[in-house]
């Protein structure tokens, strides 16, 4: 295994975690604007506002003496998401998936009780899982029933598809697999596949965990090449959005496709990481600086999607990474 260094990889148009946050966040994303992201709530509510789909708003706990009266909450549901409003690389979610005599069972199969999911939202208050150990509140929303299509790829956790929106335009995206080793959740920190997705069409350019190439998923033994996203014009028309919602110019937007509903805005993030480019074989710098170079203000967000598609395809030239023979640095910092 050969390492290369920051000029050979700025060579091949990596973007490095230092030009992301001086040159993108700290240029296009104005910081009064981060509370809109940060917390998820806000979020939700911001979406709502613009027309925009996300899983459906059950309830909201924001005191201890509220987290008495969740019994009254749950009363008949058997499946539902907790979770904290300003948490973190997937930390303090607890995702219910069906209700047992003996109590709530998670997406792991683990039955948890009504005492356990107390303890888990008194946790969340107290800043157990925010950001910073911030005071915190939870909220329960509608657990999504993924689309068939990507549901078999998964390992017990919910897919969703990460797509990089930069001044409007969604220049990189890429599906998230959870794993039996990320236990059950879609994070590649701790073990969750990356499927680099071509912009033009959606289909599956290569698959990577842990960074490193591989053809199959690990746990359900599908082939990772023959994925092919569902609704994919829509995915980017809500990245696009996404934009004009925030006016974060560098946002990260994460959305999961519903059987019935179908895209559905999960979370944005204000400093999504950089392992999409390990995901994609190609680096972000050449499509960001081409938009840079352009005349934004008079597309309209349709020309902005319908350029992305035919410019940002994988087969326009890019300088493709061997990287099964480079041993990168981990670009990514734990965002979601």
């Amino acid at each position: 295994m050969r390492w290369i260094n920051p000029v050979s990889l700025a060579g091949h148009g990596i973007l490095g975690m230092n030009r992301r946050n001086v040159g993108y966040i700290g240029r296009y994303n104005d910081r009064a604007n981060y509370p809109l992201v940060d917390n998820k709530l806000t979020t939700k509510h911001l979406a709502e506002e613009m027309g925009l789909a996300v899983p459906r708003l059950i309830d909201v706990v924001e005191t201890q003496h509220e987290i008495e009266e969740v019994a009254e909450t749950l009363e008949g549901m058997d499946e539902f998401v907790a979770k904290p409003a300003q948490g973190s690389g997937g930390k303090g979610i607890l995702v219910v998936t069906g209700k047992k005599e003996e109590g709530y069972q998670k997406a792991s199969g683990v039955v948890v009780s009504l005492n356990d999911v107390k303890r888990h939202l008194t946790n969340t208050l107290s800043g157990l899982h925010s950001l910073g150990g911030r005071n915190d509140i939870a909220f329960f929303e509608e657990l999504v029933n993924v689309t068939p299509t990507l549901a078999d790829y998964s390992h017990q956790g919910v897919p969703d598809i990460r797509l990089i929106a930069f001044q409007g335009f969604p220049v990189m995206g890429m599906l998230r697999l959870a794993t039996r080793s990320s236990d059950g959740k879609a994070n590649l920190h701790q073990g969750a596949i990356g499927v680099g997705l071509d912009i033009g069409t959606g289909r599956a350019i290569q698959a990577v965990q842990y960074d490193r190439i591989v053809t199959h998923h690990p746990d359900t033994g599908l082939d990772l090449s023959d994925i092919s996203i569902p609704h994919w014009h829509d995915l980017l028309m809500l990245a696009a959005r996404s934009f004009e919602a925030t006016e974060l110019g560098y946002l990260g937007c994460d959305i999961v496709i519903d059987r019935d509903r179908g895209p559905l805005i999960l979370e944005l993030n204000a400093r999504p990481g950089l392992s999409i480019q390990i995901a994609n074989n190609a680096g972000l710098l050449p499509r960001l600086t081409e938009i840079e170079g352009m005349n934004i203000r008079r597309m309209a967000l349709d020309d902005r999607v319908e350029y992305a598609r035919e410019h940002f395809q994988s087969s326009t030239g890019e300088t493709q990474l061997d990287l099964v023979d480079i041993d990168m640095v981990d670009t990514e910092e734990g965002e979601t």
